[in-house]
């Protein structure tokens, strides 16, 4: 019983993020390493389509079965077959098929081999089209996001924007990189004469060598926002995993100033240090502490103070898929609870004269704009700046933001306070 290796690695990824919440871009790398290079792309490619493409495929499932129940490790192999039979043209429909009954099998559901069998030889046979109540289930299931999100969006953002964004969030992203403090010249002439997406395991090789670190061109932005001035003191209440720490670490001028950060788990802040390590940053302290409930300084000790707040990242969707079936309409309310609980006790750590960036990588505006204007209502002391941005990025009301469909970027929001 031969089976594609890309197959089996897919499915047993997107097992685990079914059942285990696990995130594709954590699995996806540890996975690949162990394939063959011919095998990797198309692991990739199944795994990332699969969950871009999640509501849809199922939509078409529940119409290829007449609605009928179907074991959770079984519908995930013939998502994986459907989407390959529908998407990929270079695979055939043959080799699709039999894989998907050999992984049944695989998979110690021999009884529902002939079922699987029949299911997606069916599909080949009636390419069925999928009907439609209205223009939300349509965007939802043609994009593959959950309804109430998508009646979210519609209600901030309009339909055709809306629309937009969610076809969007399903685009691959291009490959983003910043210099680090390993960087040498040698190394950027180099980078000057490659085409980035065609030398990926070039980019990889000069990664893990700490000369280049993969970030976000959204997520470097906020590094840049904070723009330490010469020998101001910072501190990065929610670091981990580190992107943004090692970055304003790497632009900064500050020498024996206190730079800090912190993270609610001596793991995470392993990772921060990791990381860190990696890229050659310098003269920096790790805490470990719950930002919700304390942060263990003196009030008006730090020149910038930095929140890039836990958040549902529904402006990350592009870069993980599977965020959109983890959340809950209920997350988001919860959510802005704690980050305006920890927006608060950052607060205090400001000097007067200091800044506060407060930063999310959600799209929405229970965790932003309503965030930030409870706080200033709350807080006499502080009082609103425009972030350093190009003017594109800034809202009517002088906040940041990025959008997917607009930007090409993640979706980031970012306030800039100061205190008198």
């Amino acid at each position: 019983m031969k089976i594609s290796p890309a197959r089996i690695a897919a499915f047993e990824i997107l097992t685990k993020i079914e059942t285990e919440k696990a995130f594709s871009s954590v699995l996806l790398p540890l996975y690949e390493e162990k394939l063959e290079q011919i095998d990797r792309g198309l692991c990739h490619e199944i795994t990332l389509g699969v969950l871009r493409k999640r509501i849809y495929l199922d939509k078409l499932i529940e119409k290829l079965t007449n609605g009928k129940k179907i074991d959770s490790a079984v519908k995930t192999i013939i998502r994986i077959a459907l989407y390959q039979l529908q998407f990929l043209d270079k695979i055939p429909a043959h080799a699709a098929i039999n894989d998907a009954v050999n992984l049944t099998q695989r998979a110690k559901k021999t009884s529902a081999k002939g079922f699987v069998n029949a299911v997606l030889r069916r599909f080949t046979r009636e390419k069925p089209e999928l009907n439609f109540n209205d223009e939300v289930e349509r965007i939802s299931v043609e994009t593959s996001h959950p309804r109430w999100l998508v009646e979210k969006w519609i209600l901030e953002f309009g339909i055709a924007e809306t629309e937009r964004l969610a076809i969007a969030n399903n685009e691959t992203p291009k490959l983003d990189f910043r210099f680090t403090a390993k960087t040498t010249e040698a190394v950027k002439k180099s980078l000057e004469n490659k085409s980035i997406e065609n030398e990926k395991s070039f980019l990889r090789e000069l990664a893990e060598n700490g000369k280049i670190y993969f970030q976000e061109k959204a997520s470097q932005l906020v590094a840049e926002v904070v723009g330490l001035k010469e020998n101001e003191s910072y501190f990065d209440v929610c670091c981990a995993p580190g992107s943004k720490f090692s970055f304003v670490n790497y632009l900064s001028k500050t020498k024996d100033k206190l730079f800090v950060g912190g993270d609610l788990y001596e793991q995470r802040l392993k990772t921060v240090r990791r990381i860190c390590e990696n890229v050659g940053a310098k003269n920096y302290s790790l805490l470990a502490y719950d930002a919700e409930k304390f942060l263990p300084f003196a009030d008006e000790i730090f020149d910038a103070v930095l929140l890039d707040a836990p958040c549902s990242g529904t402006g990350t969707i592009r870069h993980n898929p599977e965020i959109r079936y983890f959340l809950a309409e209920k997350d988001i309310a919860e959510l802005s609870l704690k980050q305006r609980a920890i927006l608060q006790n950052a607060s205090k750590l400001v000097k007067h004269g200091g800044r506060l960036i407060y930063s999310t990588c959600s799209l929405e505006s229970e965790e932003n704009e309503k965030i930030c204007k409870e706080f200033l209502a709350e807080n006499d002391a502080f009082y609103q700046v425009r972030p350093n941005v190009s003017e594109n990025f800034l809202t009517e009301e002088g906040f940041a933001r990025t959008f997917p469909q607009r930007d090409k970027m993640d979706g980031f929001f970012i306030a800039e306070f100061a205190k008198k």
